[in-house]
């Protein structure tokens, strides 16, 4: 059998939509009635300080943690209410989430595959091209358990493609990986959206949210401070300068006098 084409669907305006997600944990709001839409075929970034509620959005968001409150739809379909059929079209990367890291690599991309029910021929296929696009062809016969982070990272990455999903949803996919390997995964990525994929990208990094999106949106606090086009959000400054103008927080000064050398 060899691997086929998806067949045609009809198009769909909003890759993800997120209307009112609401999350505590006890007294605690981490994500407090949050609105965001995320257009189809756009390459999206999400941006916000520590502890602004990105990762708890975007595991709601997938299908990982049930909100409280609020609305989510991939495509079109209602994930707390078609989760099964939600997870078909979203690849996800959480970071820090464990592997099944007592396997090989090639063996957790093709198991990653088999549970998408694809066929196990299609899947060797493409764990195969996977690992070399991302240069772990020789480290694919080895234990994920012995992997550097970096290599862990961009295994999971595979783990996340393999099965061709409508979305992509990456929290830090380029932390721990090396120069090189992140300029590969920009022109992967880059590829994917131009044949119509969606990528949402959560990362600390604005140089390369500002570089690699077309559209971003800051958040703090578990709500959106701003969305829209990169251009539109950064309003004639640096992705950098608006967030910390959005966000606040920044200490003037150069620091106590004490740490003055000379």
């Amino acid at each position: 059998m060899t691997d086929t084409a998806r067949p045609a669907e009809a198009p769909a305006a909003s890759a993800l939509v997120l209307r009112g997600l609401t999350k505590r944990f006890g007294d605690q709001v981490a994500v407090a009635g949050l609105d965001l839409e995320v257009p189809n075929g756009s390459f999206f970034g999400l941006v916000g300080p520590n502890g602004a509620g990105k990762t708890t959005t975007l595991s709601m968001a997938t299908g990982l943690l049930r909100p409280d409150a609020g609305e989510v739809r991939i495509r079109g379909v209602e994930v707390w209410s078609d989760l099964l059929e939600a997870k078909k079209l979203v690849g996800i990367l959480s970071d820090g989430v464990r592997l099944f890291d007592r396997l090989t690599g090639f063996q957790l991309v093709t198991y990653a595959g088999l549970l998408a029910g694809l066929p196990r021929d299609v899947v060797e296929a493409r764990a195969a091209d996977l690992l070399q696009l991302l240069d772990l062809e020789r480290a694919g016969s080895s234990l994920v358990v012995d992997y550097s982070a970096g290599m862990t990272k961009k295994i999971a990455l595979a783990c996340a493609m393999v099965h061709a999903p409508r979305l992509l949803v990456l929290d830090e996919p380029f932390e721990s990986v090396d120069p090189v390997s992140a300029a590969n995964i920009r022109d992967i990525l880059d590829g994917y959206v131009q044949s119509g994929g969606t990528v949402i990208v959560s990362s600390h990094a604005m140089d390369l949210v500002q570089r690699m999106c077309d559209h971003v949106a800051i958040i703090a606090q578990g709500r959106v401070l701003a969305t829209g086009t990169t251009d539109e959000v950064r309003d004639g400054a640096s992705l950098e300068d608006r967030f910390v103008e959005l966000v606040g927080g920044r200490r003037a000064g150069g620091g106590p006098e004490w740490l003055r050398l000379s």
